[in-house]
């Protein structure tokens, strides 16, 4: 299993933990999208935040957006995942070049800007749940630590990291959420914030040949009883197909489709999530305007 996730406990279930690794998720994604160095560390730490918190979900059918919506240059960033591991993204303006911050790294923050990250879970029921916090850095990490505080009341801490190699490959990727439940004794939250605060960074911990387990384990290590519950595979996986984009053609109605089989020419049409072309010629766009008539 080469990008997968472990979901562990600690303190008595005091703690639940999460950390994924997702070089290979992060360089698929910069690969389909043809993205700039600061546009695949922006989509691979959401696509990374993605993962684990897909997985946080139950139900077989469940699924999770994560919306970037900000006035940087990258003009925002989407990603969904479901409950089994798989997640795809995009970034809106994916060549995005921006100068390095003042501490030399890729300026995620000034690339994603001022705006508001949304989290859509769709778990089957009349409407989803919309939780929408307001960009506190831009970093990602520190927004989804303030949204799960805010929004779902949970105390959390949230890590991710996406490091490029000279060539503009993904040489790490990943991250780990930390959270306490309601019942967490104080002496519990001090040890955690104490450990905490001596982590560097994700990427830092990856490069060192960290895997999952031992960056819960440096975090968690002040516990005796870390337990690994579960190991999920993770991967970027579209599930888009021609046919899946027939139907999307149907729904913009007859009238349309009725337009371009008079132009006589075949259409492209670009999945946002994998960047996917698929082609229609007139032929099947009569058989999709037919459908459409029924």
């Amino acid at each position: 299993m080469s990008d997968y996730i472990v979901r562990a406990t600690a303190a008595n279930n005091q703690i639940r933990a999460f950390a994924v690794t997702s070089k290979e998720t992060v360089e698929k994604a910069r690969q389909a999208h043809n993205t700039s160095p600061v546009a695949t560390a922006a989509l691979g730490r959401l696509l990374t935040a993605g993962s684990m918190m897909g997985i946080m979900m139950k139900g077989e059918k469940d699924i999770l957006t994560l919306q970037i919506k900000a006035g940087g240059p990258l003009g925002g960033v989407t990603v969904t995942a479901d409950s089994k591991g798989n997640v795809k993204g995009y970034v809106k303006n994916p060549e995005v070049l921006i100068p390095a911050n003042e501490k030399g790294k890729l300026d995620v923050a000034t690339a994603v800007g001022v705006g508001f990250l949304n989290v859509i879970k769709d778990m089957g029921l009349k409407e989803p749940y919309i939780g929408q916090t307001v960009l506190q850095t831009s970093e990602i990490a520190e927004d989804l630590t303030y949204y799960f505080a805010t929004s779902e009341q949970v105390p959390s801490s949230v890590g991710l990291g996406v490091l490029m190699e000279h060539n503009n490959t993904v040489r790490q990727a990943g991250g780990f959420i930390i959270q306490l439940m309601p019942f967490a004794e104080e002496e519990v939250i001090q040890k955690l914030e104490n450990s905490l605060s001596k982590i560097t960074s994700v990427t830092q911990m990856l490069d060192e040949g960290l895997t999952p387990e031992m960056i819960l384990e440096r975090i968690l290590g002040d516990f005796s009883d870390i337990q690994i519950m579960e190991t999920t595979k993770t991967q970027f996986y579209c599930n888009c197909s021609k046919e899946r984009v027939s139907k999307a053609i149907i729904s913009i109605g007859k009238k349309d489709i009725k337009e371009m089989i008079q132009d006589g020419e075949d259409i492209e049409v670009n999945c946002h999530f994998c960047n996917t072309q698929y082609n229609f010629n007139v032929e099947e766009l009569k058989d999709i305007y037919n459908k459409a008539v029924r």
